[in-house]
């Protein structure tokens, strides 16, 4: 069930199409005003492996993206399993913030997978085949995530609205897997 904290109706939906088909036809330059344009950009985690918080961390601001606050963010987000911390694409970290805007999230995003060290995706790849050998996870250009509130479904089709990488729908594990790769979906 769909709350109030996540909105994304058919119209804001295909609202979203539209903008994402005009943003298609402008040429390269015009498409660096299609990123978030807010003054700060700030995002709220919660690593359902660590229980790891992190609440309203402003990781771009005056201009530019904040050094120690995408740190933490690389921490928080790290190879859980061996401990390793990989440095986190900023480009990912505002595509979480545009498809929090778009669904109209106020909670944390909740991480299932942030970076992945080689080992821990060669091992995760031998038990499902469902895991690429050469995952954008393991350069820090993917995460599989939840918002709370948000019926999976609406963000994975926000994500794709977006236009903005690749989107992966996992809805037996309950996350939704966005990349900074090629625009595609699964």
């Amino acid at each position: 069930m769909q709350e109030a904290s996540c909105r994304l109706n058919r119209r804001t939906f295909i609202k979203g199409h539209l903008a994402a088909l005009a943003v298609l036809a402008l040429p390269a330059p015009a498409l660096a005003l299609a990123r978030p344009t807010a003054r700060e950009r700030a995002l709220s985690f919660y690593n359902i492996h660590t229980g790891e918080k992190l609440k309203n961390a402003i990781y771009w601001a005056d201009g530019g993206y904040v050094e120690e606050t995408l740190d933490d963010i690389s921490f928080l987000l790290r190879d859980f399993r061996r401990n390793e911390v990989g440095t986190i694409d900023p480009e990912l970290l505002d595509q979480v913030f545009s498809l929090r805007r778009a669904v109209g999230a106020k909670n944390p995003v909740h991480i299932i997978s942030g970076y992945r060290s080689p080992a821990t995706n060669e091992m995760l790849a031998q038990q499902s085949g469902g895991v690429a050998r050469r995952s954008f996870h393991m350069d820090g250009r993917a995460v599989d995530l939840r918002i709370p509130g948000c019926d999976l479904q609406t963000v994975r089709r926000a994500a794709i609205g977006m236009q903005r990488g690749g989107v992966g729908f996992y809805p037996r594990s309950d996350f939704v897997h966005i990349d900074t790769g090629p625009v595609r979906s699964w």
